[in-house]
């Protein structure tokens, strides 16, 4: 099942947001990177939320997954040491967040129940197996 709707160019969008229109999120082809080394446990994740394996290096601990027109990078050579604590958080726009959260469960992801922000958005928060900091979400409906 996809999430994504459909690119002008075709495809599938990306379910990251980029910017913010009159309070509708768009999305662009984005590049980000996780910091952590790629495990098999964590490719398997992606999977579950619906990435696939572009491309993979395990000597190098790098993986490229992508979605649609969106790509993921989890890739360790960044890091200047392993012990360096991380801060960053993906956030993840799917365009039907009840679907998305379904699939997730579905797929054997233990996912929190979706929550109500006082910022008005429907999410849930997740860590990936090594540590990534994924928030998906959408705005509540009005």
């Amino acid at each position: 099942m996809a999430f994504g709707s459909t690119h002008p160019a075709g495809g599938e969008r990306c379910p990251i947001a980029t910017s913010f229109s009159e309070g509708t999120p768009h999305v662009a082809p984005h590049h980000p990177h996780a910091t952590r080394p790629p495990s098999a446990q964590a490719i398997a994740f992606y999977e579950k939320l619906g990435f696939t394996v572009e491309d993979r290096r395990d000597d190098w601990g790098w993986a490229k997954l992508r979605w649609g027109e969106c790509r993921v990078m989890l890739d360790q050579s960044i890091n200047v040491s392993q012990d360096a604590p991380r801060g960053a958080v993906l956030y993840l726009y799917p365009d039907d967040l009840d679907a998305f959260h379904a699939q997730a469960r579905a797929n054997g992801l233990e996912v929190p129940a979706l929550d109500t922000t006082f910022y008005g958005m429907r999410e849930f928060r997740i860590d990936d197996p090594d540590g990534n900091r994924l928030w998906i979400g959408q705005a509540k409906a009005t």
